[in-house]
């Protein structure tokens, strides 16, 4: 077993045993920026993509009845990506859309009124909005920029070009020739990089967790956004990750190479397979400037990182995560089934824009419905974090239960969730409130007032038999997927909706009786009509 088996089981144990440093604390005022900074660069603003036509959100929530992986676009859509379409899909999911200043719940609510302390709104969820994913473009002759590698600055909607050349060829080299078709023959890339002290800041060891469910969050609002266009998206996730590093400038102890996604781009054929020339590669000579006058490094952060990285052009075959796959619920017991899912007929973008944390707003006299729970079930337990493991999405790697406290009809109590039959099975009888909020660390969501509190569990230590230790960044991207898809499909049925990190995770492997079955219990995510008319300020910026 790899070191990732002992953060798994960390990560899994850390509500009773903290992780080191147990004693760390953050300096709140000496964190970082929540976003990369690179003074100089040369930026080229993006058009805001508004002209658009509104494409449905649903045709990336709920798969295809034919099993396709895309539904057709808005009428008269491109075949693939054009400047306007990728320009669209930053801001719609990473770009500041609006400030939020509502009355809520959480521990940051007094310093939202002051600008240092502002807290922006963006489509995708982060782990306590720290946001540390950069993308980075990288641009081949078929883009309608000058070749080169490009950093999307979230704050001003703009490109930067951090180096000029065609680098696309040694991109593909670094991708492998066993690569994805469609990676081979793209020469337009967005690759993921994560900055690990944007968020070991405040969540030190447990900070690599974290940014694993920060890619695999904005990996899935691509795949949603890209669906609703006709078109598709899908992240590649081993390659040579240090000659990555090496394109970029960085350095693979401070940020990692998550994910590379190659896009199709409308017009574009098939890539060159041009001979990359002898010698070094070219490399990004401009540098993130830090804001934090001290960093830390945690030696656990740096053992994932090093345990994750080894080996990672060792592509595995596909169907390798097979083993790993969730868990059929068995027939038998006490059933309830619930109606075919449905969305109504909204844009992905007003979807988008309308997402975010509900933070003790809930409201119990307001039950939710059976068609929206299983609405939000449905498209959750279709999500997959994909990768060549599982090129198809087809193998489920997640298992969902529903602890119930006021859905309509349906009676207080712990169910899985089985998508097949389109079934509750009860699992644990009776009111689970006390036992949802004696179990849950902070004070930001009283969680009996919520409708329902969704646990999705992935076979952590399954995939990381079958696939290595680089196996950790799929199975916790896959949660951060599902949380993304959570938050979506609420949005889409007008619910209010949040996902936490923060609570004993071996008390719902004992609740749920997982012991045993490799299952661990990822996130919690409430779900639940909000209170009317709550006090709020409206401040879009997009």
């Amino acid at each position: 077993m790899g070191y990732a088996h002992e953060y798994a089981d960390a990560v899994l144990h850390r509500g009773r045993v903290p992780m080191e440093p147990a004693d760390f604390v953050p300096d709140w005022p000496d964190g970082p920026r929540r976003a990369k900074f690179y003074p100089g660069a040369e930026s080229y603003a993006l058009p805001d993509g508004n002209d658009l036509a509104d494409a449905p959100a649903r045709a990336g929530l709920l798969p295809r009845p034919d099993g396709g992986a895309t539904a057709a676009g808005p009428s008269g859509a491109p075949a693939g990506f054009t400047l306007p379409l990728l320009s669209a899909m930053l801001k719609d999911s990473y770009g500041l859309t609006g400030r939020r200043l509502g009355i809520q719940a959480n521990s940051d609510l007094s310093g939202l009124p002051f600008y240092t302390h502002a807290n922006w709104s963006r489509g995708t969820a982060g782990g306590g909005g720290l946001y540390p994913v950069g993308v980075y473009w990288a641009s081949g002759p078929s883009g309608p920029l000058t070749p080169g590698i490009h950093h999307y600055d979230v704050h001003r909607h703009a490109m930067q070009r951090l180096l000029t050349g065609d680098v696309t060829a040694r991109v593909r080299e670094a991708l492998g020739p066993d690569a994805p078709a469609e990676a081979l023959e793209s020469d337009q890339y967005l690759i993921l990089g994560v900055k690990y002290w944007q968020t070991a800041f405040k969540y030190n060891s447990f900070g690599y967790h974290v940014v694993c469910t920060d890619v695999g969050t904005l990996a899935q609002t691509w795949r949603i956004w890209a669906a609703a266009h006709g078109l598709r998206t899908a992240p590649v996730l081993w390659f040579d990750e240090p000659r990555l590093n090496g394109l970029l400038g960085t350095a693979g102890e401070e940020e990692g190479v998550f994910a590379v996604v190659p896009l199709r781009w409308d017009g574009a054929g098939s890539a060159p397979r041009t001979a990359v020339a002898d010698g070094p590669d070219p490399a990004v000579r401009h540098r993130d400037v830090e804001r934090s006058r001290t960093v830390i490094e945690f030696p656990t952060v740096l053992a994932m990182h090093a345990a994750t990285s080894a080996g990672a052009a060792d592509r595995p075959a596909p169907g390798a995560l097979a083993p790993a796959a969730a868990r059929p619920v068995p027939e038998g017991g006490t059933r309830v089934p619930l109606p075919a899912p449905a969305f109504p007929e909204v844009p992905v973008r007003g979807v988008l824009r309308a997402r975010r944390s509900s933070f003790g707003r809930f409201d119990a006299a307001r039950p939710v419905t059976p068609g929206q729970l299983s609405s939000v079930l449905a498209a959750c337990a279709a999500t997959s974090f994909g990768g060549e493991a599982d090129p198809d999405g087809a193998l489920r790697q997640v298992r969902l239960y529903a602890f119930v406290n006021h859905v309509t009809g349906l009676a207080p109590g712990a169910y899985v969730y089985d998508p097949e039959a389109g079934e509750l099975a009860l699992v644990v009888p009776g009111p689970q409130a006390a036992f949802l909020q004696e179990n849950y660390f902070l004070a930001n969501y009283n969680l009996e007032q919520a409708g329902v509190v969704l646990v999705p569990t992935v076979r952590t230590t399954a995939v990381l038999d079958a696939v290595g230790d680089r196996g950790y960044r799929l199975a916790v991207g896959t949660a951060g997927a599902v949380a993304q898809t959570f938050y979506l499909a609420a949005s889409a049925l007008s619910l209010g909706a949040g996902v936490a990190l923060g609570f004993d995770n071996v008390s719902f492997v004992e609740r749920l009786g997982l012991e045993g079955t490799a299952e661990a219990p990822l996130l919690i995510m409430p779900l639940g009509n909000e209170r009317p008319g709550p006090a709020d300020f409206r401040h879009e910026i997009a």
